[in-house]
């Protein structure tokens, strides 16, 4: 039994196809069929129903496929030992971004990440917090960057900071002449919100009790993009929240229409999230660093109430 063949094993049950397994194992299909036959024929078992198409995995492969993935980690956890002794940053780092985060953060902070860590090579990928979960217990993530709290056994969660939710109120809105927002002015129904799956989306929901009844509207809009829902709310299509580093860099006369809300203020609490394994610590260490030192200077707000992703504060 070798740690390659294990490492074979895991790609053939998440991808249920030797022929694809191989592809994302970079070699070829026989190669991988036979190592992982030779695996079975070491224990006398069958881990794959290859009768089946998709392959299934088989009731002791499911035991099997669970302990490979244990010990695959603690054969690389070996790596991260030697290289922390060295004091060695360096090495593939996979980092996922959820989408209402990666258009402002990621600018802010990669270009000095990889000027101070040459050696790391960071690739970044947008996901969903749910694809990064999953992403995260599978290993194919080291780390990354969402909402939170999550509550979720298996990861830690590290926060980066705290953003606070800001008003864009167009002219005319019955909004427009408070000075300063309060949680009781929403009501979820005059809100142009994300489309479903944001957690951003989420939190507003949250954020405006969504155990309010609903208003019957004659239209009902959903967006991918702030920007989006700012161009709407200017066409005088109702109000969104933003998150405040997306205030940043819109044009003077939309600022105008940025109102904050009193305090405590609500925001979202944006973390660094990883596997309780803690593999590559050094690099999720040095790039917590980075990104919370960049991210102190642009938002200095204190005071906050922090609004849960979950549905519950």
């Amino acid at each position: 039994m070798t740690i390659t063949q294990l490492q074979y094993v895991l790609a053939v049950a998440e991808h249920k196809n030797f022929t694809l397994a191989a592809e994302k194992s970079f070699v070829t299909q026989p190669t991988l069929s036979m190592q992982v036959q030779k695996l079975e024929d070491e224990l006398d078992v069958l881990i794959f129903d290859r009768s089946k198409k998709p392959i299934t995995i088989t009731e002791v492969g499911k035991k099997i496929v669970a302990q490979a993935k244990n010990i695959v980690a603690e054969a690389e956890r070996i790596k991260d030992i030697v290289d922390q002794d060295k004091g060695y940053i360096g090495g593939d780092y996979t980092l996922g971004i959820i989408p209402t985060v990666m258009p402002t953060l990621l600018p802010m902070f990669l270009n000095t990440f990889i000027k101070k860590y040459p050696k790391v090579n960071l690739i970044i990928k947008e996901q969903s917090t749910q694809t990064m979960i999953k992403n995260l217990l599978d290993g194919h993530l080291d780390a990354g960057i969402a909402a939170t709290p999550l509550e979720i056994e298996f990861i830690k969660e590290r926060p980066l900071y705290y953003e606070p939710f800001v008003g864009y109120v167009p002219k005319n809105h019955r909004l427009d002449s408070k000075n300063l927002l309060s949680t009781d002015d929403l009501e979820v129904s005059d809100i142009l919100l994300l489309q479903d799956g944001h957690c951003f989306r989420e939190g507003v929901i949250n954020l405006c009790n969504a155990s309010k009844n609903l208003r019957n509207e004659h239209f009902k809009i959903e967006s991918g993009s702030f920007e989006t829902l700012v161009s709407l709310a200017d066409e005088g299509m109702g109000m969104t929240l933003l998150p405040y580093l997306n205030t940043l860099h819109l044009e003077e006369d939309k600022k105008t229409k940025l109102k904050s809300f009193q305090k405590p203020t609500p925001a979202r609490e944006i973390s660094l999230i990883y596997h309780k394994s803690e593999l590559k610590i050094q690099i999720t260490d040095a790039l917590r660093e980075v990104i919370s030192s960049i991210v102190r200077g642009a938002i200095a707000f204190q005071d906050v109430k922090i609004i849960s992703p979950l549905g519950k504060n």
